[in-house]
């Protein structure tokens, strides 16, 4: 097996290295609910993504069945 033929020295092993760190997510403002959410991504509160509604929350279903229910008892 090959074997490296000299030590790397600290400058080179660290200069390797220098892009290894974590680096914290940018966060941008959802336009609806005004809520942190991650750039170009279904805002996770309010399901809107660039000023139109994409995803029905698993909440919102719910409170549309129990006024859909509410209604057929009326």
């Amino acid at each position: 097996m090959a074997e490296p033929k000299k030590r790397l020295t600290r400058t080179r092993s660290g200069n390797r290295q220098s892009h290894d760190a974590l680096k914290a997510t940018s966060l941008s403002i959802c336009s609806n609910c005004k809520q942190e959410m991650i750039p170009h991504t279904v805002c996770k509160n309010c399901g809107f993504y660039n000023g139109k509604k994409i995803l029905t929350l698993k909440s919102e279903k719910a409170k549309e069945k129990k006024a859909d229910k509410e209604l057929e008892n009326e």
